[in-house]
């Protein structure tokens, strides 16, 4: 035990609070030897608020011991705040731990699921080790969190794993400050913690037989319902050609690719090129779908991601994964479990009803899961994590946006990839992945999620942010939340305000948004626009030049109507503009035709995001997607093959109103002019270097009208690392500042937190 090194000085005692991620993450242990380091006395507990410290030393040592709670905290940990004030002396001898207190406020951080850590993957595969291949093995340093808190403050009795009951052993670590189970709340072995379950059969203790069992049927050929950390995957043979066939048909995923789980790094390298980066995120705590590119040594299945260049992949973050796949010696694909953009099935008796029809077998486990959590996806750029979808590893980290205290917000995001967000005080609080507002299960999985988000943090919007498109669901979720204001909030400026709100940006920015579809303030759909924007207003200075959708939402899965409309809007007649696309029926040609030129189910549309579908089509790369962003997708790929393109030309034209119109009508011709004699890989890099070249000239014309010189980058075009890094560094030889989503990412599933940011300042403002 610690002790104060002098009794004969006369000692000094502060009280400390510490708030932030600081429970589930080694910190009171922490807290424990950094106060006998110094020879201090005093305790250390959890509370709702985060933790709280008293010590008691010479004067001298306290001030170091308050800074070195900062320099030095677990990694896992984020402090947010710290304060101290000093208090009587209580001629203390020892320094304890002692139990949490203070359940009624929930301000502490909660912290994210973790990879097992390389001490508990050194247990797993020692077989002298009391947990010794044991799939639930976990320490203060990793394992669950997430996923099983119930409620505040992080102790056992408040999660899913209350109902085992810790051995002697057990109990021992979790008691001993110098062991890191100590205080590991979901600390368990094979004596007294879960177990695996095969098919529905009890949950026994040998897991060796459930995992046999599992290898054998993945050796076969079947597919696996497996449940892990926060929900079920599907999981099948990556190299097996009829088995990631049958996963296909079964989930109805025509040609999305699936990530895969690799069993160690060098096994990784073997399908992809990987950076030191790369391998740094792929090793993180976080432990992300990776998307990487694939290299000449790619050999599994061409199904797993048909047509691509790049392959998700991922590394075993679990005890069960990291057995399984040593025991499987290969790579298995590792889906989520569940149909297309529904949630991931995480409860035992919801997830036999949704996946029995697309799994062969069941590998389950007797330790529930209170809040499912998907993978995280994310890709490198310029050496750091960009974020493509936010869930595991990453949710509920809190993100600081603002110095000064926000107003308790709730933003229900869009309908498509959809998260919520929260603000309270300083930070945003972004929900996992939702997935597709339009199912029915997703609407079910919001609420559930949100009413847990709102007890965890004690948040009790005063403010209820929206969508500005009606007809939402998450807009019809808005209206019927609370009884506080409504905010509605155009889908473009809240991407650009939730760029802005991660880099903590105040001022008015240049804001580029391109996506697919949003809501305009005009009734249209909005997509390739540019905007001057701050957190409370912004102003549509620059847009593509509208063209119909014909058919709506069916052009989306049909990119050839989108190129025939805009070959129709380029003055072409039908007959040449139906030859110019290859292949298209006449007839289906006419009836386009006919919907655009009397205004039937052909709504106008600005996108960014169909633009790039149409000339897929009209370069013959892709016609016809099965999965979102496919002809998109498959552009980039194509314009990757090659170094040489020219820039093509377009029109910057001023309405009355001073708005600029793009007008790409110029790079439509000059493209079909190059049809005959240009590669189509040269076309397509050259309408990417076109579309950056045009994007800058209207920042340039936009800065020299306003002097504002930062550029924030948004929307879910901008996943095309291609454009993406094409726009950037010319804007930078512009000598602008450029920013875009990484904490967050870029795509709809950022929208909320811009939503927030705008309610928060628009609600401020009108209450000065």
């Amino acid at each position: 035990m610690a002790t104060i090194a002098n009794k004969d000085m006369l000692p000094h005692r502060w009280h400390i609070t510490v708030g932030g991620t600081v429970q589930g993450v080694g910190f009171r242990p922490f807290i424990y030897q950094l106060a006998a380091a110094h020879s201090l006395s005093g305790w250390v507990c959890n509370t709702g608020d985060g933790v709280l410290i008293e010590v008691e030393g010479l004067p001298a040592t306290l001030p170091l011991f308050f800074d070195e709670i900062t320099t030095k905290a677990p990694p896992l940990a984020r402090i947010a705040d710290t304060s101290h004030a000093e208090i009587p002396p209580q001629q203390e001898t020892t320094f304890r731990i002692i139990e949490s207190s203070g359940r009624s406020q929930s301000k502490a951080g909660i912290p994210p699921d973790i990879a097992t850590c390389a001490d508990c993957r050194a247990d797993i595969s020692d077989p002298a080790n009391r947990r010794y291949r044991y799939p639930f093995t976990n320490c203060t340093n990793c394992g669950p969190r997430f996923t099983i808190i119930r409620e505040l403050p992080y102790d056992r009795p408040l999660t899913t794993m209350r109902d085992f009951v810790m051995c002697p052993a057990c109990q021992a670590e979790y008691e001993n400050p110098m062991n890191r189970r100590f205080h590991a709340q979901p600390n368990a072995c094979p004596v007294c913690g879960p177990h695996l379950q095969w098919d529905g059969l009890p949950a026994v203790a040998d897991d060796a037989w459930a995992i046999s069992q599992t290898v054998a049927a993945l050796r076969a050929g079947a597919v696996i319902a497996l449940k892990g950390l926060g929900g079920y995957h599907l999981a099948c043979d990556a190299s097996n050609t009829t088995a990631v066939a049958t996963l296909r048909e079964r989930k109805g995923r025509a040609g999305k690719p699936f990530a895969v789980m690799c069993p160690d790094l060098e096994a990784a390298r073997q399908l992809c090129d990987i950076d030191a980066d790369a391998e740094r995120l792929l090793l993180s705590p976080e432990h992300p779908i990776l998307l990487l590119p694939k290299n000449a040594g790619y050999y599994l299945a061409e199904q797993v991601a048909p047509g691509l260049n790049t392959l998700g992949v991922m590394l075993p973050y679990t005890p069960l994964h990291t057995i399984l796949l040593t025991e499987f010696a290969g790579t298995l694909v590792m889906t989520s479990g569940n149909l297309s953009e529904e949630p991931i099935a995480y409860e035992d008796a919801d997830a036999r009803e949704r996946l029995g029809h697309l799994a062969d077998h069941f590998l389950t486990h007797n330790r529930p899961i209170h809040l499912a959590c998907d993978d995280s996806v994310a890709r490198v750029h310029h050496g750091q994590a960009m974020l493509i979808r936010r869930a595991r590893g990453y949710v509920p980290q809190s993100i600081t946006i603002a110095e000064d205290e926000l107003p308790q917000v709730l933003a229900c995001g869009g309908d498509m990839k959809n998260t919520f967000c929260l603000t309270r005080g300083h930070t945003a609080l972004l929900s996992q992945h939702q997935g597709d507002l339009e199912n029915p299960v997703t609407l079910a999985h919001f609420e559930h999620v949100l009413q847990h988000f709102c007890a965890f943090y004690d948040v009790k919007p005063l403010i209820i942010a929206h969508d500005l498109h009606p007809d939402y669901h998450s807009t019809r979720l808005a209206l019927a939340q609370g009884t506080g204001p409504k905010i509605a909030v155009q889908h473009h400026h809240a991407h650009i305000v939730g760029c802005m709100a991660e880099y903590r940006l105040t001022n008015s920015v240049i804001g580029v948004a391109f996506d697919g579809t949003g809501y305009g303030t005009d009734g249209t759909i909005w997509g390739g626009e540019i905007l001057v924007a701050n957190a409370v207003d912004f102003r549509r200075v620059a847009h593509l030049r509208p063209v119909a959708l014909p058919g709506g939402e069916a052009a989306i899965k049909r990119p050839w109507r989108i190129a025939l409309a805009y070959l129709l809007n380029s003055g072409m007649e039908l007959p040449e503009a139906s030859a110019a696309i290859l292949g298209l029926p006449d007839m289906e040609a006419t009836i386009i035709q006919t919907q655009i030129a009397r205004g039937i189910n052909a709504p106008l549309t600005s996108s960014m995001g169909r633009l790039f579908d149409a000339v897929s089509a009209l370069l013959g790369i892709c016609t016809e997607v099965s999965y979102e962003g496919q002809a998109a997708i498959e552009l980039e790929i194509a314009a990757l093959e090659t170094g040489q393109s020219r820039v093509y030309s377009y029109n910057l034209e001023n309405k009355v109103d001073g708005t600029l119109i793009m007008d790409i009508i110029p790079l439509i011709k000059g493209l079909l002019a190059d049809r005959e004699c240009v590669s189509k890989a040269s076309l397509a890099l050259g309408f990417h270097r076109t579309i950056a070249e045009m994007t800058a000239a209207v920042c340039v014309q936009q800065r020299d009208t306003t002097g504002i010189n930062q550029v924030a980058l948004s929307g879910g075009v901008f996943q095309n690392m291609l454009l993406l890094e094409l726009l950037r560094q010319r804007l930078i030889e512009l000598g602008f500042e450029v920013y875009y989503p990484s904490l967050i990412p870029c795509n709809d599933g950022g929208v909320s937190l811009g939503q927030a940011m705008i309610a928060a300042r628009r609600y401020q403002q009108s209450c000065v």
